[in-house]
């Protein structure tokens, strides 16, 4: 047997196998018809219950692409920005940032944090400054108990908005979104400043829109997870190369 028929035998099992993990949880359940965006009709299999089916097929040759692109951020030392604020997403996302000390947005998305990143800074700085000063005593030299309850609220406030984010010094080099439909505010930015990203996106989002689009159950949360192991793998596989 040739070497290129065993190679493409080794790629068909592995496509195979990648299918039948997405098919486990649940990455080929779409929403209504009714629902679906225009973009999207290639990449529907047909409809169960009132639900569309996701080509799995397709889906995987989506996914293969974007983990080629996560592969080469890893392999030259890039920014991979996580942003994920639905209730699904939170935990897996922050999860799978922190394992490649990534930046990660798992709350609302603050307006400007790329646009206009040098206010965002400012914030992230008075974060840490109140933090620290906290930690030290200092508010509590300086100021009332009612005064410490208000710092108390903002110290907390900003880190909601701005910890995931705290360590980045520049505004990243491509950016990880879950549903992308939610997150519309991050990809108008991410538009705007030319940065590339990767989207789960489920079939009432606009596929055009995203550079590397991966269609799939984005409201589950082990599809999600799935999605967010397979780019991490990708990435750590690059930063070992």
């Amino acid at each position: 047997m040739e070497i290129k028929e065993v190679e493409k035998k080794e790629e068909s099992k592995a496509n195979a196998a990648s299918i039948d993990r997405m098919f486990a949880v649940g990455a080929h359940f779409g929403y209504s018809k009714s629902r679906r965006h225009p973009s999207i009709k290639p990449y529907i299999f047909g409809v169960k219950n009132w639900v569309e089916i996701i080509d799995l097929e397709k889906t995987n040759e989506l996914l293969e692409s974007a983990k080629e692109f996560a592969k080469q951020l890893g392999a030259e030392g890039k920014t991979l920005l996580f942003v994920g604020s639905k209730n699904e997403a939170k935990e897996a996302v922050k999860e799978g940032a922190d394992s490649i000390s990534m930046p990660h947005v798992t709350g609302r998305w603050i307006g400007g944090t790329i646009t206009n990143f040098s206010e965002i800074k400012k914030r992230i700085s008075k974060m840490d400054e109140l933090s620290t000063k906290k930690d030290k005593g200092e508010l509590a030299q300086k100021y009332t108990k009612k005064e410490q309850v208000m710092l108390d609220r903002e110290i907390n406030n900003l880190k909601e908005n701005f910890f995931g984010i705290k360590d980045i010094t520049d505004i990243p080099h491509a950016l990880f979104i879950i549903d992308t439909k939610a997150e519309e505010i991050a990809m108008k930015e991410a538009k705007a400043k030319g940065i590339p990203v990767i989207g789960l996106l489920n079939s009432d989002s606009n596929l055009n829109d995203v550079d590397y689009p991966i269609v799939a159950n984005d409201a589950n949360q082990a599809s999600i997870k799935f999605f967010i192991e397979e780019i991490i793998a990708s990435f750590k596989e690059g930063i070992k190369a």
